[in-house]
C-alpha cells in the first residue's frame, strides 16, 4: 500500500501526524508530508488507515 496527501485539500489539522507519526509530518506550510516513499511497511498499514479515517478534509489517499 502507498499513501499520498492531496496537498490542495490538506488544511494542516495534523490528525494524520498524531495517528501515524512514522508516516506523516506537517511541513512548514502546515501541509502534511508523507515520510515514506513507495510502499509502506505492513506493520504501518493500520496506522495509515486510521489517519485516512481521521482526516477531516479527506486529503489522504490510500493506494493498494
Amino acid at each position: 500500500m502507498k499513501v499520498r496527501v492531496k496537498t490542495d485539500m490538506c488544511e494542516g489539522h495534523g490528525k494524520c501526524e498524531k495517528a501515524a507519526p512514522e508516516l506523516f509530518k506537517l511541513g512548514d506550510d502546515d501541509v502534511s508530508i508523507v515520510l515514506i516513499e513507495g510502499d509502506i511497511p505492513k506493520d504501518l498499514e493500520e496506522k495509515a488507515e486510521r489517519a485516512y479515517r481521521l482526516c477531516p478534509r479527506q486529503a489522504i489517499e490510500l493506494i493498494p
